[in-house]
C-alpha cells in the first residue's frame, strides 16, 4: 500500500463501520474423521473437542468480549457505556428416564452439578454521577451565503430607507476535552460584507478573528478518577467478558461430558435389556418344549410369553432412549444439528467405557473448599462487579460537588475592505491601514493588531442537592448489597462442594451395593433354574428371579452412571473441570483444538 493510500484509508477509516465477518456455520472436520460405515465411533476427548469447535452456545459465547472492546472503545471516547452481559447459557439436558420403576441409567437431572442460564446481566451503566468529557477531539465548519433587504426607520445610520447587505459567512473550530477536566477551543471566524450604505467607510469589508479558549472545572467534573471511571470500568468488563466465555465452556464442557456419559450408560442398558429379552426367549421356548411332552402345564407357557412380551416392551423403551440421546448429542456438537450430513442419518457409537468407582480416600473437605474459592471463576466475576460499582462512586461522590469552571481566552480580531465607492468625494475615505484584500485580514490576525483578552469563572451551587444526594445513597447501598452477595455465594460454594463429595461418596456406596444385588440376583437366578429343573421350583418364580436380575443389572449400570455424574458434579464444584477434561481456554475461544481425533477402533 502506498503512502497516499495509507493516508486516505488513515483519513476514511473513522467514518466508516468495521467490517465484522457474517456467522460461521460450518462443522469442523472432526467428525468426518471418526466416521466409519455409517457410524461414528466416538471418544469423550472427541466429544469435548467437537462441542468447542461447533457447539452454538461456546460461539455465541465468543462475540462477548468483542462486545466489551467495543465498549472500551466508547468509553475511551467519552461516551457512555452499554456494558457486557454475562448470561451463561445451561447445556442439554439427557434423554427422559423412560423406564419404571428406577430402573434405567443416566438421564437427565442425576449427578448434580447442574448448571441453568441466569439473567444477571453484570452490567455498569454511567447513569449517576458527574458528567464525562468528550475526549475525541471535535473539528466543525459551517459556511452561509446570504441576502438581505431591511427597511430603515431611522435613516441618519444607513442614509438609506432600505438597507441591502450580502453576506458571506464561514466559521470553524477545532476543540479538545481531557481527563482532567480541561477544554480547549480554536475557533476562526471570517465574514465577507457588502451594502449599499453610503455611510460605511469599506465596502465590501472583511471582519473575523481567531480565538483560544482554556476551560478548567475545578470542583465537579475535576480529576482523573471522576472522569476515567467509565474507562477503568470498560476495561474491568473485558475480564467479566473472558471469564464469562470461561463459564459458557464450563457449562458446555459439563453438560457435554454428562451426556455422553448417559448415552454410554444408556447403551449399557440395552445390552441389559437384550440379555433378557434372550433369557425370556429360551425360558419360552423351554416351557414350551415341555408342555408339548407333557411335563408341564400349558398355562406356564403363557407366563413365559407375557414375560417375554413385557422384557420385548422394556427393550423398545431402551432403545428408543439410546436414539433421543444420540439426537441431543449431535445436536450438542454441531452448528447446523441433526440436519448436519455427517451426523443426519450417522449412528454414535461411543468408544469409552463407564468408569468403575474406585475406593479412594475420603478427601479433606476443608482443602476442597479452599480449592474451590481459588478456581470457582464466578467469584472473580463478582469481586470485579464490585470495584466497578466503588470506581462508579467516584462520580457520585464527585457530582456532590458545586460546579466551579474557570476560563481564559484570547481573541485576535481582524477588519480589511477597499474604500466604499458610494461614499461623497467631500467626505475622506477610511484609514488606509483598513485597505486591503484577504491578505492584509490575515496578517492583522496572525500580527495581533486588535487583541481581546477574557478570564474568568463561573459558579453553580445547588442549594439542596437533593438529586446527588439520592444517587450516592443509591450507589452505597447497592454496593453494600454486593459485598453481602459476595458472602453469599462464598456460602453457596461452600455448600456445593460439601454436597458434590456427598454426592460423590453416595453414588460410590449405591454402586458398590448395585453390585453386590446383582451377583446374589445372578446365584438366587442360577439356584431357582436348577431347582426348577428337578421340579422343586414354580415357573412364577423363576420368572420373577429372571425380572428381578434384570432390575438388578439395569441398577448396577444407572449407578455406575450416577457415579459418573457425581464426579463431573465435583469437578464441578470445585471450578475444575477444563483442567479435568484438558480444555484448553485459548483454543475454545478459536474454535480449533489441536488435539488429534482418537483413532478408530479396528473394524471387526
Amino acid at each position: 500500500m502506498s503512502w497516499n493510500d495509507w493516508g486516505k484509508n488513515a483519513f476514511v477509516r473513522p467514518y466508516q463501520p468495521k467490517n465484522i465477518d457474517p456467522v460461521n456455520l460450518r462443522n469442523s472436520n472432526r467428525a468426518e474423521s471418526l466416521l466409519r460405515a455409517g457410524k461414528i465411533y466416538l471418544s469423550l476427548a472427541d466429544a469435548i473437542a467437537l462441542a468447542l469447535e461447533n457447539n452454538l452456545d461456546i460461539e455465541l459465547a465468543r462475540y462477548t468480549p468483542k462486545l466489551a472492546q467495543a465498549d472500551l472503545l466508547r468509553a475511551q471516547a467519552g461516551g457512555q457505556i452499554r456494558g457486557v452481559s454475562n448470561a451463561v447459557t445451561a447445556g442439554a439436558q439427557s434423554a427422559v428416564n423412560f423406564v419404571t420403576g428406577g430402573g434405567g441409567a443416566g438421564g437427565g437431572q442425576g449427578g448434580g452439578g447442574t448448571a441453568t442460564a441466569t439473567s444477571q446481566s453484570g452490567t455498569v451503566f454511567q447513569v449517576t454521577g458527574s458528567a464525562i468529557p468528550n475526549l475525541d477531539p471535535n473539528l466543525a465548519f459551517s459556511f452561509q451565503k446570504a441576502k438581505s433587504a431591511s427597511p430603515q426607520t431611522n435613516s441618519f445610520t444607513s442614509g438609506l430607507t432600505a438597507l441591502n447587505t450580502d453576506s458571506q459567512t464561514f466559521n470553524s473550530s477545532l476543540s479538545k476535552q481531557w481527563l482532567t477536566g480541561t477544554g480547549v477551543t480554536f475557533s476562526w471566524q471570517q465574514n465577507k460584507i457588502s451594502t449599499n450604505s453610503p455611510n460605511n467607510d469599506l465596502n465590501p469589508f472583511y471582519r473575523g478573528n481567531f480565538q483560544l479558549q482554556i476551560t478548567q472545572r475545578l470542583l465537579q467534573g475535576f480529576g482523573m478518577a471522576a472522569n476515567s471511571r467509565n474507562i477503568k470500568i470498560s476495561k474491568n468488563n473485558l475480564k467479566v467478558s473472558d471469564i464469562t466465555f470461561k463459564q459458557q465452556v464450563i457449562e458446555t464442557v459439563r453438560s457435554t461430558v454428562n451426556l455422553y456419559l448417559d448415552l454410554v450408560s444408556f447403551n449399557e442398558d440395552l445390552k441389559v435389556r437384550n440379555q433378557a429379552v434372550a433369557l425370556a426367549q429360551k425360558l419360552y421356548e423351554d416351557n414350551k418344549k415341555q408342555v408339548e411332552i407333557g411335563t408341564l402345564a400349558p398355562i406356564e407357557v403363557v407366563r413365559a410369553e407375557a414375560q417375554l412380551a413385557q422384557t420385548q416392551t422394556d427393550l423398545t423403551v431402551s432403545e428408543t432412549r439410546v436414539l433421543q440421546q444420540e439426537t441431543i448429542l449431535k445436536n450438542q456438537l454441531s452448528r447446523t444439528g441433526v440436519v448436519s450430513p455427517t451426523f443426519r442419518d450417522a449412528r454414535i457409537i461411543p468408544t469409552d467405557t463407564l468408569p468403575v468407582p474406585a475406593n479412594d480416600p475420603v478427601p479433606n473437605l476443608a482443602q476442597l473448599m479452599d480449592q474451590a474459592l481459588a478456581q470457582r471463576p464466578e467469584i472473580e466475576q463478582t469481586r470485579i462487579q464490585i470495584d466497578n460499582t466503588k470506581i462508579g462512586l467516584n462520580g457520585s461522590r464527585n457530582a456532590l460537588l458545586p460546579s466551579l469552571d474557570v476560563f481564559a481566552s484570547g481573541t485576535n480580531n481582524g477588519l480589511v475592505g477597499t474604500r466604499n465607492p458610494l461614499l461623497p468625494s467631500t467626505r475622506p475615505g477610511a484609514d488606509p491601514y483598513f485597505l486591503g484584500g484577504v491578505g492584509d485580514f490575515y496578517g492583522q490576525l496572525f500580527r495581533r493588531n486588535f487583541p481581546d483578552y477574557a478570564v474568568g469563572f463561573q459558579l453553580n451551587v445547588p442549594l439542596r442537592n437533593r438529586a446527588a444526594q439520592a444517587d450516592i445513597t443509591n450507589d452505597t447501598l447497592r454496593l453494600r448489597q454486593q459485598e453481602l452477595q459476595e458472602q453469599r455465594q462464598l456460602n453457596s460454594i461452600r455448600v456445593d462442594v460439601q454436597n458434590a463429595v456427598i454426592a460423590l461418596l453416595q453414588a460410590r456406596a449405591n454402586y458398590q451395593s448395585a453390585q453386590k444385588t446383582r451377583v446374589l440376583q445372578e446365584q438366587t437366578l442360577d439356584a431357582e433354574q436348577k431347582k426348577f429343573a428337578l421340579g422343586s421350583s414354580t415357573i412364577f418364580v423363576v420368572v420373577q428371579t429372571q425380572r428381578d436380575l434384570v432390575q438388578a443389572q439395569a441398577n448396577e449400570v444407572s449407578a455406575m452412571s450416577n457415579y459418573s455424574r457425581a464426579k463431573n458434579g465435583l469437578d464441578v464444584a470445585l471450578g475444575r473441570v477444563l483442567e479435568a477434561n484438558n480444555v484448553d481456554i485459548n483454543e475454545a475461544m478459536k474454535g480449533e483444538v489441536k488435539r488429534s481425533p482418537t483413532a478408530l477402533p479396528p473394524a471387526n
